[in-house]
């Protein structure tokens, strides 16, 4: 691991790095890589939603209902990692680590995460998080990041990548799924999220990083670059 970045600025006098963009953009990968290189704590957003959807399934809840999806918020106890040496999801007494990015949560994560109060209900437990990590920094990757999770975190980026490049590294990511099965759901997935964020386009002072070309190292490099660069501009 390497030093963190010197004197970091931020808020809290913590770094938030907020990283959006769609599915197969290599959010995850590349956000637990930079965290890991700094010495940051890092938060997968999009795994908490998987966690909900995995709890809503076994709640016996109407997932096209969007009350009756709210009403398994109650009982929704996540625990979730931050630090990227040790990543694990839990629900209540459950690891559902792997079980979550399986096909049949995958087939239906869109479908809690368009409901309001599960992005208000999501979006407060990752605020939490954030508060009480103990490393000079944090990753924060998902959807709505840099718009609604962190919009005033002094580092944003949109991390993007072309289409086809995504399926692939989508495919790569989860199991049980065939290429085509996942092109589908990467399109699908693309669809019904763009109803509820835009995460195509990066908002005002929100720094693009499109890694079609680019191999993951270079992809990681680049993000930290962003990273250096906003943070020397504040000191």
């Amino acid at each position: 691991m390497t030093t963190p970045l010197t004197d970091p600025v931020s808020l809290d006098d913590r770094v938030v790095v907020a990283v959006d963009g769609p599915a197969g953009s290599g959010k995850s990968s590349v956000s637990k890589a930079v965290a890991r290189k700094l010495g940051y704590a890092y938060l997968d957003t999009g795994a908490a939603y998987r966690a909900f959807a995995w709890h809503a399934q076994r709640a016996d809840v109407e997932l096209e209902d969007a009350a009756s999806v709210a009403s398994a918020l109650p009982t929704f106890a996540l625990a979730e990692a931050t630090d990227p040496d040790d990543f694990f999801v839990r629900v209540g007494e459950h690891d559902v680590t792997e079980a979550i990015r399986g096909p049949s949560v995958t087939g239906v994560v869109s479908l809690v995460a368009r409901v309001p109060e599960v992005r208000a209900a999501l979006t407060a437990i990752f605020r939490r998080l954030a508060a009480e990590t103990a490393q000079p920094g944090i990753v924060i990757e998902g959807r709505d990041i840099t718009t609604a999770v962190a919009p005033d975190a002094p580092v944003r980026v949109l991390l993007t990548a072309s289409e086809e490049v995504r399926m692939g590294r989508r495919s790569a990511e989860l199991t049980g799924h065939s290429p085509e099965v996942v092109g589908e759901q990467l399109k699908a997935r693309d669809r019904a999220d763009s109803r509820v964020v835009d995460f195509m386009t990066a908002a005002d002072g929100v720094t693009t990083v499109d890694s079609t070309e680019l191999n993951f190292d270079e992809t990681v490099d680049a993000v930290i670059a962003v990273i250096e660069s906003r943070i020397h501009s504040r000191t």
